[in-house]
């Protein structure tokens, strides 16, 4: 199968075998807010038309913002709680522009107190084969969700990643801070964590980002590190009120994600599972490729 997961900036595509293994990699900054009205079959054959030559049979799969309102063609919500086979059956058939078929999956949403919608997460998380259990899927818009009985009953969004670029690079907060050097990230993580235990809340303690550094017991390389700390720590506490207390949390992260978050849970007394976004993406849209088919 050819799968793309794809976005509002960018676009990966994968060549699948039968047995789950990656035979070929794509990438490309080409995300759905780069299409043009009615771009959509050329867009994907710029993307992965060479895959879909090199393999004219394989099956395609498209997830993501592809199927929003902006997207291709737009692939309604299914409402939480949503079973595997239920997001599978909501998938939308589209065309390519040699005429063959492709599904676009669909979002979920969630209507437990506020509104919420996730597009693309669902797919990665369905990749977790979770029976029972919460994950944790960082990003500029984090996701939690709740997964009982196979389905994914509840989950909740954080705007942690927007919110620290607005902080660290557009708030009075960014006017002291300087980039990171020596031990500072160390510094400022482990202040972070610390202060999103103290009370106060996040409106008071994000201050001292600012106030730390004038009274010369925080170095400025410290005050980035500090912020991101600061608010994945209210994050992990804030996922917990909603979804309930977890002594292990299924993460979905590489690299600087994966450190930060790890670290934040750990702060909170809780273990974390690690699997790579790729690995729960190939085994998501698998798994759904297979409702769909059987």
């Amino acid at each position: 199968m050819i799968a793309l997961d794809w976005g509002t900036t960018r676009a990966r595509a994968f060549l699948i075998s039968e047995s789950g293994e990656v035979l070929e990699r794509r990438s490309a900054d080409q995300g759905i807010q780069s299409v043009p009205p009615g771009g959509f079959p050329a867009a994907f054959d710029a993307i992965a038309g060479d895959l879909r030559r090199a393999s004219p049979d394989a099956a395609i799969v498209l997830a993501g913002m592809v199927g929003s309102r902006n997207g291709w063609i737009e692939a309604h919500y299914v409402a939480c709680p949503a079973s595997p086979e239920e997001i599978a059956a909501a998938g939308m058939k589209v065309t390519l522009a040699d005429g063959s078929p492709a599904t676009i999956l669909p979002g979920l949403s969630c209507d437990e107190g506020a509104f919420d919608v996730m597009r693309g997460e669902e797919t990665l998380i369905v990749g977790l084969r979770l029976a029972d259990g919460i994950a944790c899927l960082p990003g500029t818009h984090s996701k939690w969700a709740r997964i009982e009985g196979g389905r994914i009953t509840r989950f909740a969004s954080f705007m942690t990643g927007e919110i620290y670029g607005l902080l660290r690079q557009h708030s009075i907060l960014s006017r002291l801070a300087q980039e990171p050097s020596g031990d500072d990230a160390a510094r400022g993580t482990a202040d972070g964590l610390a202060a999103a235990a103290r009370p106060g809340g996040l409106l008071n303690t994000a201050f001292a980002s600012r106030s730390e550094v004038l009274a010369g017991r925080l170095p400025g390389g410290a005050v980035g590190p500090y912020l991101s700390a600061l608010l994945v720590g209210h994050e992990v506490a804030g996922a917990q009120a909603l979804l309930g207390r977890s002594d292990t949390v299924h993460l979905v992260a590489d690299g600087a994600l994966a450190q930060s978050y790890g670290a934040a849970l750990a702060a909170a007394g809780i273990a974390a599972t690690l699997t790579t976004p790729e690995a729960a993406f190939i085994a998501g849209v698998r798994r759904l490729f297979e409702s769909v088919s059987a």
